[in-house]
């Protein structure tokens, strides 16, 4: 690698972290960048998960307190994420990186448009609490899952949307919930890559440090940058990725 591009790499492990802790959409930042390494489109899927994961670890210990006010109601639904996040990455990996590369594209355009309409997908919010363990709430967490361990770009906002329509609870109850089926989504997913042998290392160690100390920095950010500013700025990147793989296609 060379300067310029471990440069890069740490700036968007940083904004990645940033967006993440303030709108989400990290993963267009981490994704867009390998690419412009020169990374295949699997093993930089792959690499994003990892450089991801330490900030939906420490998001979740941040909202411990919510998490065991409800982890009875939130068990079974944790269970599904791990089975989904495992599928998802294992028909990632039964995919050979040719055949990958045709989804991004299509891939790309769907997150981005799901990431821009993220204001309109604002989860149901209540005082009201229902078990998380119904019908729906497990189907639907299950396809959530599954599309996570396989690409994850928008994956929080739909798990919000989702979480907020069938189980119902305050803002930070159902944020809680998400940020612990993403850190096991991912977390399943991660044992899958790695035992694939599809992650590329050196960006990924350049990246994890970088996007940890973004994540923490993203809370200065958020009382000085407008969401709306740094979601657009999110969309407009994952738009040039969804030209770029098109027109490359």
């Amino acid at each position: 690698m060379t300067i310029m591009m471990v440069l890069l790499l740490a700036a968007a492990g940083f904004l990645s972290g940033a967006v993440n802790a303030i709108a989400g959409g990290g993963t267009f930042l981490t994704f867009g960048v390998m690419t412009l390494a020169g990374i295949p489109p699997i093993s930089a899927n792959a690499t994003s998960s990892i450089v991801q994961f330490p900030g939906y670890v420490t998001s979740t210990v941040a909202y411990r307190a919510e998490i065991l006010h409800r982890w009875r109601s939130i068990a079974v639904l944790g269970v599904v994420s791990l089975v989904g996040g495992l599928v998802g990455a294992l028909i990632l990996l039964s995919l050979d990186n040719p055949s990958f590369r045709a989804l991004v594209p299509w891939l790309l355009a769907a997150a981005t448009a799901i990431f821009a309409a993220g204001p309109l997908l604002k989860p149901k919010v209540s005082s009201e609490e229902h078990s998380a363990n119904s019908a729906s709430s497990i189907v639907g967490q299950f396809f959530n899952a599954i599309y996570g361990g396989f690409f994850g770009a928008g994956m929080g906002i739909m798990m919000l949307a989702v979480l907020g329509l069938t189980t119902g609870g305050t803002y930070h109850h159902l944020n809680a919930m998400k940020n612990l089926f993403a850190m096991l989504i991912a977390g399943v997913a991660i044992v899958v890559f790695i035992s694939g042998d599809v992650v590329a290392w050196p960006e990924a160690l350049v990246m994890i440090p970088a996007g940890a100390i973004g994540g923490y920095s993203g809370v200065w950010l958020a009382r000085r940058v407008p969401q709306t500013v740094l979601r657009w700025c999110v969309v407009a990147v994952g738009t040039a990725l969804t030209i770029y793989y098109f027109v490359t296609a």
